[in-house]
């Protein structure tokens, strides 16, 4: 009994340290590669691109998509949590409640599926790159990391694949577009929106002015 509990205990401090290593060296140094992009059958096009020359409009089209408490939370949307469980109790279809925090976390040091270790896991490095990294470094990975269509990875390479230019010069629609696509980038069109696709981006691009005026990012643009 006490080996095992003192191979438990070794086992744990091995995984934080291992993890806190990881957080820490992706701090300052691009992630190469994920496992979503490893076990992608496309293959995986990417071009790691500084937030600094990501076009405003692509963060906060993002931000009105995908999480408009970005700046506000500590990682986790406890009011979205509490929704999508209630939802679950009652057998309807849960809404992505996910935070880009959680989002960034499992890109880039787990795996796509569902699963309490994953969940668990997921919760474990949220924490740790919202105390080390900091919202601007948060955004940046994301920014990178994400699917945005197929084979695709990152709002540089989504820039170029459907619109032939930098995500540097990336208008509110165009961000708008790429945004909205991003839950489900295989099977949502960027380039060609119909219905409530199209719908759904042009809310987006109205909520860009939202956030802009609201300070919603005000953690990365300060």
């Amino acid at each position: 009994m006490f080996r095992i509990a003192k191979f438990l205990a070794w086992l744990i401090l091995g995984f934080v340290g291992l993890s806190l290593a990881l957080v820490l060296l992706f701090a300052v140094v691009p992630p190469p590669y994920t496992a979503t992009m490893a076990m992608d059958d496309n293959g995986a096009t990417k071009d790691w691109t500084p937030l600094s020359r990501i076009d405003r409009n692509m963060v906060d089209a993002v931000i009105a998509a995908e999480d408009g408490k970005f700046c506000a939370h500590d990682g986790f949307d406890r009011e979205a949590i509490e929704k999508a469980y209630r939802q679950n109790q009652q057998g309807r279809r849960i809404r992505g409640g996910s935070t880009i925090s959680q989002q960034t976390a499992k890109n880039v040091f787990l795996w796509q599926g569902g699963g309490y270790v994953r969940k668990g896991l997921e919760a474990w490095f949220t924490l740790l790159i919202e105390k080390i990294w900091g919202k601007r470094r948060i955004m940046e990975v994301y920014l990178n990391v994400a699917e945005t269509g197929i084979g695709t990875y990152g709002a540089e390479a989504g820039a170029q694949r459907y619109f032939g230019k930098s995500a540097a010069r990336l208008s509110p629609s165009e961000a708008a577009r790429m945004a909205a696509a991003l839950p489900q980038p295989k099977k949502r069109s960027v380039k060609n929106p119909g219905g409530w696709l199209r719908r759904h981006g042009n809310t987006v691009a109205a909520r860009i002015g939202v956030v802009r005026r609201d300070a919603l990012d005000a953690c990365i643009y300060d």
